[in-house]
């Protein structure tokens, strides 16, 4: 039951995470903003890179992408607080119940990292080269999560007993 309770938890924990990370991007929309405008526009890259030709300098494509990660954040934090309710509804269940009452969760947790993942370390990191930026780098953030998340979700795919 401790395990189950511990998955349940920290599911309904990286829901709260994305709750704070939309309401925080939607409320203080420019900040987030100018990490996607300068990724896009690789103007903090190393000087004279010949890879410039990637930049995108339209403010337009800009707020397209950032509109497309909030989009994509709310979609993971709803599905988020939908699999970590329907796990804790599920609490005592049978394994075999419980373990079905999984799916939502996971698909919620891959949702995640799949955003950490290709938007910002597939994408941000390597298309822009985002790695090259002291200032404009949200490549430590992403590992971090994409890493929690992965760890949340391997915890969960765990089989479970009967209580």
């Amino acid at each position: 039951m401790i395990l189950r309770a511990a998955k349940t938890l920290l599911v309904l924990a990286i829901a709260f995470y994305y709750t704070l990370v939309v309401f925080s991007n939607i409320t203080d929309y420019d900040s987030n903003y100018q990490l996607v405008r300068h990724v896009l526009m690789m103007d903090s890259t190393f000087p004279n890179n010949h890879a410039m030709w990637r930049a995108i300098n339209s403010p337009s494509i800009h707020t397209l992408f950032y509109i497309t990660i909030i989009t994509w954040e709310s979609l993971t934090m709803i599905v988020c607080w939908w699999g970590g309710i329907k796990l804790a509804r599920n609490l005592k269940s049978s394994a075999a119940t419980f373990q079905q009452a999984k799916n939502i969760a996971i698909a919620a947790l891959t949702l995640s990292m799949l955003m950490w993942f290709i938007a910002f370390l597939t994408i941000g990191a390597e298309w822009f080269l985002m790695w090259q930026s002291q200032t404009w780098n949200g490549q430590e953030a992403a590992f971090r999560m994409f890493t929690v998340v992965g760890i949340v979700l391997l915890l969960l795919v765990t089989k479970d007993d009967e209580i």
